[in-house]
């Protein structure tokens, strides 16, 4: 069996945290177990109460004492993790975890290193969001594979695999939004064999809490550059 530790940073997401871990806790794939982690970021509604009503939904849950941002969550949910493989998943059902039997492929037929659930190689669907949340993703995408040699189409998917021994924890520097180019920068680094799969993606707009603004680019840029030229 190969372990999967699935991440879940929630800040008051009441109103899809539930939903989200009765759809991860469905799945269930030949050959990998999940590990889910919930790791709370000091949410100020009813976000915990609600995860800790239902503790048969997941492994473990991580309460922050106060909001530190998404970042600050993920280390703390690695920290703890102990699967031979870390997937991320947002709480807010923008990505479906009936996904991840197409994401595990890579890992069980070629030992992927790496696995990204890309929105842009032919997804069943795909909500039509922001214009330019779309070209700067491409963008920062076009930057990464320059400075990696690598042909990936969506580096800033929420659906990011990779074996969890290519990335220490301890070594990220990044807390803001800048931290899933980090992650991405050391396990590319550090590993041989990635992979993309397509992914539906059902994007929130901003009046339905969808918090990635433009200047967080700024931060990814110089992450992605500083990354590869000062390793």
């Amino acid at each position: 069996m190969i372990n999967v530790t699935i991440l879940i940073p929630a800040y008051n997401e009441q109103s899809t945290i539930v939903p989200l871990l009765e759809e991860v806790s469905k799945q269930k794939i030949d050959g990998f177990d999940l590990e889910i982690l919930v790791i709370d970021d000091g949410s100020t509604d009813g976000t915990v109460a609600l995860v800790e009503a239902r503790p048969e939904l997941y492994t473990k849950l991580i309460k922050r004492p106060q909001n530190g941002g998404k970042g600050a969550a993920v280390v703390n949910g690695l920290a703890e993790a102990t699967g031979d493989y870390i997937l991320f998943q947002d709480a807010d059902l923008e990505y479906d975890p009936n996904e991840y039997a197409k994401i595990f492929v890579p890992v069980s037929r070629f030992n992927a290193d790496v696995v990204i659930g890309s929105r842009f190689i032919a997804p069943e669907y795909t909500r039509v969001s922001y214009f330019w949340h779309k070209m700067g993703n491409r963008v920062l995408t076009f930057l990464f594979n320059i400075l990696n040699n690598t042909t990936f189409t969506d580096i800033y998917s929420c659906y990011l695999l990779y074996r969890r021994e290519l990335v220490d924890p301890n070594d990220l520097k990044a807390m803001g939004w800048d931290q899933h180019a980090e992650i991405l920068s050391i396990a590319v680094a550090n590993g041989k064999a990635f992979y993309e799969v397509p992914v539906s993606y059902h994007g929130r707009g901003y009046e339905e809490g969808k918090k990635i603004r433009a200047h967080h680019a700024i931060g990814v840029i110089l992450t992605i550059i500083r990354k590869r030229l000062f390793r």
